[in-house]
């Protein structure tokens, strides 16, 4: 996830840079230049905030997602040893002492 808001935040910003570089080289006023510069990063300002939000919202969610993973990972761990001492009660009952010779068994 983190993977694709850099990939989102890294188009944006290269696309602004690229409009605002154009923007720099068009034949034009200074002043219209800097209004359009101005409204260009209004817009990358907003398209950041947006990519940020989206990341946090993911974010979120995976925190979610591996909180509920550790909690179905804890209960197989507690089925697991349940059923291992279930196991070695099961063969310590099945285990017979065998008597020793000379002994009698009533």
């Amino acid at each position: 996830m983190k993977d694709t808001g850099l990939f989102l935040g890294g188009l944006i910003t290269g696309a602004t840079l690229g409009a605002a570089l154009a923007l720099l080289f068009a034949p034009q006023a200074g002043t219209e230049t800097r209004e359009q510069l101005k409204e260009k990063m209004n817009d990358l300002e907003k398209d950041l905030e947006e990519v940020s939000k989206k990341v946090m919202e993911k974010g979120g969610e995976l925190k979610g997602d591996l909180k509920k993973k550790m909690n179905e990972i804890e209960k197989s761990i507690e089925k697991l040893l349940a059923e291992y001492k279930k196991t070695l009660l099961s063969n310590e009952t099945k285990e017979t002492v065998t008597p020793k010779a000379g002994v009698k068994m009533n």
